[in-house]
């Protein structure tokens, strides 16, 4: 069985270029916010989350914050546009196992999201 990994976007066109980059390899989910992924993972197995950090109503980090306290540990590698370090220095600190500053190579993608699964 394939990996799933779920992508959290408020970006239409993020989340298809995500989806078309992984999904040969791995089973893909999107979602365009914060809330759909925390109803997500509430009902899916998930393996891997790919999360952005800029969204609004939640954002990145507070959503995190809400997977941290799931029961089940999911590693989650951040998808940022911000310039801000302090987002990703954040990110980091709380537990994230990586982070993508998009626009991204998908052969960049693909490594990290490989390397993660892997473990």
């Amino acid at each position: 069985m394939q990996k799933r990994i779920l992508v959290v976007d408020d970006d239409e066109v993020n989340l298809m270029r995500t989806k078309r980059i992984l999904e040969k390899n791995y089973d893909v989910i999107l979602v365009e916010s914060g809330a759909e992924a925390l109803n997500t993972i509430k009902c899916e197995k998930i393996d891997l989350i790919l999360l952005d950090i800029a969204m609004p109503k939640m954002n990145g980090i507070e959503t995190f914050k809400y997977i941290k306290d799931y029961p089940v540990e999911i590693p989650v590698i951040f998808l940022t546009a911000s310039g801000f370090e302090d987002d990703v220095v954040s990110a980091i600190n709380m537990g994230a196992v990586n982070y993508l500053k998009k626009p991204f190579y998908p052969q960049e993608l693909m490594k990290r999201v490989a390397k993660e699964l892997e473990k």
